[in-house]
Formats: C-alpha cells, structure tokens, sequence
C-alpha cells in the first residue's frame, strides 16, 4: 500500500475531522509558529463557513525561556483579538538545570500547564504533522521502542480531564504543505530559533538525517508515517491480548499471579507484564528487568526478591506479584496517642481511621498507635489466651515488608488492636453494639 498523500485543499477534509472528533470546546494550543497558526486560520475559515462543530478559543504557553517569549505572547494575543478569541497565556517555570534536559522539561511543563486548563467534554488542538510523526518514529526507533513507542503519536487520544486532537496529523499534511498553503494566504508566524539548535538529537534528524532519507527513498516522511499508524494498530492488538491475559492472572487488590504469568510464553509474559505495570501507574521496566520477573514464578516458596527503580517496587508474596511506591521511611519509634473516632495523620501520609461495626474497639478508650518491636502477643479470644502477632501476621496473610508499617493500636501497655486485622478480645465493644474497626487510608 502506498504512503498516504494529503488532500489539495486541507479545508473539506478537516471539516470532516472536526466533526467526526465531538467536544464541548476546542481548545487550540497556539505557539505562533507555522503549524499552529496554519491550523488557526484553517479553524477560523471553518468557522466563516459555519462548518466548526464547537466554540473554539486559544492557549499559549509562555515558557519564558527566551528573550522574544514576550512578543512571542503579544503576537498571538493579537491575532485572536483580530479573530474575536478568547486567548489564554499560562506561564509555566521551566528549570534550565533539569537531569532530563531542557527540552524535555519544556515539554513536560506545556503539557501539565495544557491539561490542567481542560475540563470534562474539553479537546484540545495542537499543530503537530507528518513530519513531526516521522521524527518521533526515528526517535523511539533510535531508543529500541516496541510497538506501542514506534506508535508515535495519536491523532485523537485522551489527555487530562479531555481529548487532545492532532488535525494535520491525521489528515497527512506536512511541513512543505502547510508553509505553502500559508504562504499562499499571506499568514505570518514566528520561528523559534531553538528548532535549529544541534545539541537537541530532534533537530539533527529533522535537519539532517530526513533530508538524506527523502533523497535516497522520496517521501520517506510519509512512509515512516504510516509505519507509526500500522505500528499503533499492532500496539493496540498487543492491548487487547494482555487484557484477556490478565483477566485470567488477576489476584486479590491489584496483584499478578506469578502461577498464571509462567504459563504464557516469554513474549506474552513480557507483555503481560508491561500492560499490568502501566495500569498500576508504574514506571516501566527495561528488558532485563522483566526477563528477571519472569523467573520469580521459579524461586523457592520462602524467597522474598524485591526489585526497586524509579521510586517504585515490586515483590513477591504467596504466589502473588504486587507493585507499589516506594513508601517513605517510618521512625520505630513512633509513638502518638489516638482517640476515635477522630481521624490521625500518620508521618508517612496515612490516615489512621475507625468505622462503627460489630466487633470493633469499644469506645471511650484511651489509645496509643506504635509499631512492631518484637515479641508482641494479642489476646484473640476470650480464654485469655495470647497468641504471638508474628504468627497471626502470617495467618492473615500479610506480606513481611508490610509487617513494620502496620499501626498497632495499644490501652496501656496491652496490644488492643492491629489496624485492619482485628480486635483483642478484652477490647472489644460488647455483643450487638457497634464499636470502632481502625483502617488506614491513603
């Protein structure tokens, strides 16, 4: 199949986009370079014919990183007072001396200050195009990306609270289209001189490699364009099988089970485990990361591996894979006195609760929230009888490194509770009367 070339006229076929893309508002995010203001002029004709489905207004982004930011902000300002838009300048602080490089925290500072800006049934609009598509494809190639990376970017996606749409992506339009059809009307726009700047790898392919490549194989950009699209129905196949395949290696709260995830061959174990981690909001694994998770299932019953990366870990447990944040640090020694049901902030973030229920603490005692420091026994049963809390940690099913952190809630210098567990019986409030059950939050 051939690249997919863009329509002569971008006006009839972006109609057709705006209205195949519903929203509340349109949000068009206007950097006053060429892309942007090509696709504002474009929206704006769209309006004159009464062919613009929703209000639309503008954002623009002021990163202060660069003397004319501030002509930059006037020049768009005024060109949608000329049009009767609402524009809206959101500055964002950027710090020059980021690990990541400045670049990328640019980018991550627009598009948090652009998501915040949304609300529910909200789109916003960027000027992003092929030849964008076909650096970012070069981009994650160049990173050793899978399917879901060589993807690239979305034409029409979730983004915050809303959707963010790409118009001249979808419609295939690049570069040289746009300027033409922008010179052809008389629009101006400004150039950001950082787009030249050699030292980000983004404009040495843009000015270098994929002009070698157009030459050596002509309309290379197109052609990587539509890898990206084919890479991202590949990508979205490999969603659909990890789903399936979690639906059958789903444990209690959010864990995997390892027995589940070691029947599956490498290459859907792998993709298993990439989908499992993205839903649970983690960072994601390298390669000889996930070969390492992959042989947990092997270990013997009483191992307890943990793997730790960006703030994050994951460890093993009865058979079970759970991830989770790294949790800040707890001082031993803690000792605060509680009363509920009044809510305690505990010094990790936590918060100490009580609900009413059947079997819970009787009210009006005087209670102090600790942790473990060995040897502590809790009387489970009216007999009198103290059973060691190492013992009913383990029958309960809490994992070791859960252990440490649980509040044990004290009357005197009697274990009365552990938070979420249970109950010592002498503390208990009496049948048929609610009393307080301590859960933590957060």
């Amino acid at each position: 199949m051939p690249a997919r070339r863009p329509p002569a006229d971008p006006l009839p076929a972006l109609a057709a986009w705006m209205g195949r893309h519903r929203a509340r508002i349109f949000r068009l995010a206007l950097s006053g370079g060429l892309d942007s203001m090509a696709l504002l002029e474009a929206l704006l004709e769209l309006r004159r014919r009464g062919g613009l489905p929703a209000p639309l207004a503008c954002l623009h982004v002021h990163h202060g990183l660069r003397p004319e930011a501030g002509a930059w902000a006037r020049l768009v300002a005024g060109r949608c007072a000329e049009a009767g838009l609402p524009c809206e300048v959101l500055r964002v602080r950027v710090d020059p001396g980021d690990p990541r490089g400045l670049e990328a925290a640019a980018r991550e500072a627009r598009y948090a200050a652009l998501a915040a800006r949304l609300s529910p049934g909200e789109a916003l609009l960027t000027g992003h195009h092929r030849d964008d598509q076909a650096e970012t494809v070069l981009l994650q190639l160049l990173r050793g990306a899978g399917p879901a990376g060589l993807a690239a970017m979305a034409g029409w996606r979730p983004f915050g609270p809303g959707r963010l749409g790409r118009p001249w992506l979808d419609l295939g339009w690049g570069r040289a289209e746009l300027e033409a059809w922008a010179r052809a009307r008389g629009l101006g726009w400004v150039e950001d001189p950082t787009n030249r700047d050699p030292r980000h790898l983004r404009n040495r392919l843009r000015h270098e490699l994929l002009p070698r490549l157009e030459a050596l194989v002509p309309g290379a950009r197109r052609t990587l364009a539509r890898a990206a699209r084919l890479q991202a129905e590949a990508a979205a196949l490999l969603e659909e099988l990890a789903a399936q395949d979690l639906e059958r290696a789903a444990g209690p709260e959010g864990a995997l089970r390892l027995e589940a995830l070691a029947a599956l061959s490498e290459a859907r174990r792998r993709n298993l485990l990439r989908h499992w981690l993205r839903l649970r909001g983690a960072p994601p694994l390298d390669e000889r990361r996930l070969e390492e998770l992959a042989r947990w299932a092997g270990l013997r019953p009483d191992a307890r591996p943990c793997l730790r990366w960006r703030g994050w870990e994951l460890r093993r447990h009865r058979g079970l894979l759970r991830v989770r944040p790294v949790p800040p640090p707890l001082d031993p020694g803690l000792d605060l006195p509680w009363t509920p049901p009044e809510p305690l902030a505990l010094p990790d973030g936590r918060r100490l609760c009580a609900e009413a229920r059947p079997g819970g603490l009787r009210p009006g005692l005087g209670l102090r929230v600790r942790l473990r420091r060995g040897g502590e026994r809790m009387v489970c049963k009216d007999n009198g009888m103290r059973r060691p809390l190492k013992k009913l940690l383990q029958e309960w099913g809490v994992p070791p490194w859960e252990r440490e952190r649980l509040p044990l809630l004290y009357a005197g210098e009697e274990l009365a509770a552990v938070t979420g567990l249970g109950v010592a019986a002498p503390f208990r409030a009496p049948p048929g009367e609610a009393g307080w059950w301590p859960v933590v939050e957060g």
